[in-house]
């Protein structure tokens, strides 16, 4: 919370230097885009060891997988469905609507084959292409291949495990510290904007904030009765909202998944998870897969980068994207400092907007941090909810189970 109040200064500062110095305010320019070019170099060793680090440090796979993946799947499916909320509400109250921000287009993509358009999102025809930012998605799934390789190497890959583990350590150190400079980096960037395009970039900022806030309140209240309804009817119902409080409090005010994992934890077991389903969802989920908070938020900037540069956010293929996009930026800004950058700008490379779009989607993700960490955290417990009535059927709360159904 400390971090999101400095930046809100920070930017608060820019933004009243850009109004004094208006289009003068293009000498602040180079200081923002120094913070924004360290971040964008960072972007792939961080992405890389963090994820192959983490899956290669799971040691006893077998015993898990069916845990993770019926984890997995429940966290994809109301991430979908978070997204779907989002790119409902934003095509009845565009976020952009009305604003005009006279900024480069995105790049024109060429259109290619359904076929071709997998091949090209998901894969790289050589090693050395895997690390560019252009190339995030291949990335991933190239560091999830290699985590999970280097655990099933066993002890003759324990050299290598603890190398990616020490480059993530590495990169993390690296990134904290690039992050002390962001005050000065997106408050020169925005006395910049500011300046340079106006107040009218304010009151993007207005639209985005009064249409977050309230969806966000309504899927953590309507969605998730609907979920605990769902893992253990009405007695699943009362039972989630007597215990979830403190998370979602301890959530909203520190901003952290992370910060809220004991409380969590303990809320868990009072609502009667099995231990070795809490112990393992709630750890991952809030320190790497906390997805539903930042989902809603994802679609919301990828919506208002499509609005401020005119490009219709409709269409199949459009939409479908951009779930694929907010759940996987949900995944890539999990618990690593100043991650949310990183989803942030998978959104900006992999749709080829300019640069500048950065910063602009940066402070929305400040704005709405609060109620996106709020869901977040609380969505990790109705996962575990929901993936305990699935392994251990529909008493699961009554029953002191020790191993899961099938």
């Amino acid at each position: 919370m400390k971090k999101s109040l400095t930046l809100l200064v920070s930017i608060s500062i820019g933004c009243i230097l850009g109004l004094i110095f208006k289009e003068k305010s293009v000498v602040f320019k180079p200081f923002g885009d120094i913070f924004l070019n360290l971040l964008f170099t960072l972007v792939v060793p961080l992405v890389f060891f963090s994820l192959s680090s983490t899956i290669a440090a799971m040691t006893d796979l077998k015993r898990l997988s069916s845990i993770l993946i019926w984890m997995m799947i429940v966290f994809i499916i109301t991430g979908v469905i978070a997204c779907g909320v989002m790119i409902a509400s934003v095509q009845l109250c565009p976020p952009a609507e009305g604003v005009t921000l006279h900024l480069s287009a995105p790049a024109d993509n060429q259109q290619l084959s359904l076929g071709d358009t997998l091949v090209k999102a998901f894969t790289v025809s050589d090693f050395a292409d895997l690390f560019s930012k252009k190339n995030m998605l291949p990335l991933i799934i190239f560091s999830l291949l290699l985590g999970v390789t280097a655990s099933a190497a066993g002890p003759k890959a324990r050299a290598f495990v603890d190398f990616l583990t020490a480059g993530n350590q590495v990169m993390e150190k690296m990134i904290a510290l690039i992050m002390l400079y962001a005050p000065i980096g997106l408050g020169a960037y925005f006395a910049y904007l500011v300046g340079v395009f106006g107040p009218q970039l304010l009151g993007t900022y207005v639209r985005a904030v009064e249409l977050y806030y309230p969806i966000a309140f309504l899927y953590f209240f309507l969605a998730f009765t609907v979920y605990a309804y769902v893992a253990g009817g009405l007695h699943g119902i009362k039972i989630f909202w007597k215990n979830i409080m403190p998370v979602a409090l301890i959530s909203w005010g520190t901003g952290s998944s992370i910060a809220s994992i004991p409380a969590n934890m303990d809320a868990a077991k009072r609502i009667g998870v099995p231990q070795e389903l809490r112990e393992v969802i709630i750890p991952i989920g809030g320190a790497t897969l906390h997805l539903e908070g930042s989902c809603l938020s994802a679609i919301l900037k990828i919506a208002l980068l499509f609005g401020l540069f005119h490009t219709p956010f409709t269409g199949w293929h459009t939409l479908s994207i951009a779930i694929g996009i907010a759940l996987l930026s949900g995944t890539v800004m999990s618990g690593i400092p100043g991650g949310g950058f990183l989803g942030e700008l998978m959104i900006v490379t992999m749709y080829g907007f300019p640069i500048q779009a950065l910063p602009i989607i940066s402070m929305v993700g400040t704005l709405v941090d609060p109620p996106a960490t709020m869901v977040n955290a609380t969505g990790d417990n109705i996962c575990c909810m929901i993936t305990a009535r699935i392994l251990y059927g529909k008493n699961w709360m009554t029953h002191n189970l020790v191993n899961p159904r099938g």
